[in-house]
């Protein structure tokens, strides 16, 4: 079989060497020739520069990487000739020896796949967690996992025929990626992909308190399980009072709020499906820290909290995070991902935007009066402090993608945490 794979990054790396393992002729297009060099040094053919339709001649399957987009003229060409083209995911998944637990949803994706997996760990399962959180699925094929749980993007299960996951989640669904899938009904689309290979023994995992995930999951043939982080739902997981209910199983509810909650409770509901016992869920219950750049409290200096959730890279999770504190200075901004940010200046608890990066002047446009433009996040820092009084969360969600400013959103809460420190001294603990 030959084999085309486009992208060169991680998974397109992962892709080809899992090819070459299987047999198959291997060539590899990326439009940058820099991303190649790697490959070209294992011997693959690789080819870079403008895209030409004449790669895909005599080619049998193609395998795309998750960073270009199904309007792509690779994508587009493909297609029109009628060759099989599958994702990374897809590709990795069909040589997985081990059964496949998958995780997707617009927030929440990577704090329920590495809880999961921690869950099944802690009772001693041979388990790993790859797809989009940061392991190319294509590269744990052929080891002797008992569960393989996979972090799965709107890109990677778009372009999926086979995948088949015993246990999904579909944590929920809102606007974002557009700029990738065009419309919210093809993004909305591209999520349900994961339960389309489910029998009725299979069970899929869907967060009750989310319209979106509820309509997205009523088309479903598989067992669905709804789950909530406040209520305990009927027929489903949740949280009753002081205990946190997984089927049979109740255990001490931590002291997290209720996006937290109920992440670890789809998370809990997977593993129990795929083999976690009592023991294994709870400990991960019990000692759950959020992940960097989620949430997390940088300092408390004069009654004032701060607050770095860089992670909020679109508005649903923008939103969610500054509705869980009263009193918020917003700072926001980044690349538009061509979605509606009205709904972050329209948080009760928001008083104040600093915006920044590309999209500062459509928050500008949709509330001038409550928010102030920077060009920096040194200067946002400052602005937000100015705007701050006892009891105010400064709070670093930005509702956007940092590709405009910083290289990753990592980066751009770790330049917020460093000049909040450096503007602020030592932390007063207040």
């Amino acid at each position: 079989m030959n084999v085309l794979i486009l992208g060169a990054a991680v998974s397109g790396t992962a892709a080809a060497q899992l090819a070459r393992r299987l047999g198959h002729g291997v060539e590899v297009y990326d439009e940058q020739v820099a991303a190649l060099g790697s490959l070209r040094a294992e011997g693959f053919m690789v080819h870079s520069g403008p895209w030409s339709a004449r790669l895909i001649e005599g080619v049998d399957l193609v395998v795309t990487s998750p960073g270009i987009p199904e309007t792509a003229a690779p994508i587009v060409d493909t297609l029109t000739a009628g060759i099989p083209l599958w994702s990374e995911m897809e590709f990795g998944a069909r040589h997985l020896d081990a059964p496949c637990v998958a995780v997707t949803g617009t927030n929440g994706k990577t704090t329920v796949a590495n809880a999961t997996a921690a869950m099944l760990e802690h009772t001693g399962v041979k388990v790993c967690a790859a797809g989009n959180i940061g392991t190319a699925l294509s590269s744990v094929v052929g080891e002797p996992w008992d569960v393989v749980v996979v972090e799965a993007s709107s890109f990677q299960l778009r372009f999926t025929e086979a995948f088949h996951p015993v246990a999904a989640a579909l944590l929920n669904v809102a606007p974002d990626h557009l700029d990738w899938h065009g419309t919210e009904a093809a993004y909305a689309a591209a999520k349900a992909r994961i339960y389309v290979n489910q029998d009725p023994q299979d069970i899929l995992v869907f967060d009750a308190d989310d319209p979106g995930a509820v309509a997205a999951v009523a088309g479903a043939g598989s067992t669905t399980v709804p789950i909530s982080g406040w209520r305990l739902p009927t027929e489903g997981n949740g949280v009753d009072g002081d205990v946190v209910v997984i089927g049979d199983v109740e255990l001490p509810r931590p002291d997290l709020d209720v996006s937290y909650l109920s992440d670890l409770v789809a998370a809990g509901t997977l593993a129990r499906h795929v083999g976690a016992d009592p023991d294994g869920v709870g400990t991960v219950l019990s000692s759950f820290e959020p992940g960097p750049h989620r949430r997390t409290v940088v300092g408390r200096w004069d009654g004032v909290t701060w607050v770095d959730d860089s992670k909020a890279t679109n508005p649903h999770a923008a939103v969610a995070a500054a509705s869980a504190y009263r009193d918020v200075v917003l700072i926001a901004g980044g690349r538009n991902k061509g979605l509606d940010l009205a709904p972050l200046v329209a948080v009760p608890s928001v008083r104040h935007v600093v915006a920044l990066g590309e999209a500062a002047q459509e928050l500008v446009a949709v509330a001038p009066a409550r928010v102030t433009v920077v060009d920096t996040m040194d200067a946002a820092v400052e602005a937000a402090d100015q705007l701050a009084a006892p009891g105010t969360t400064v709070l670093l969600a930005p509702g956007c993608a940092s590709f405009d400013m910083f290289r990753s959103y990592g980066e751009r809460g770790d330049r917020f945490r460093r000049l909040v420190v450096e503007h602020k001294g030592v932390d007063d603990g207040q």
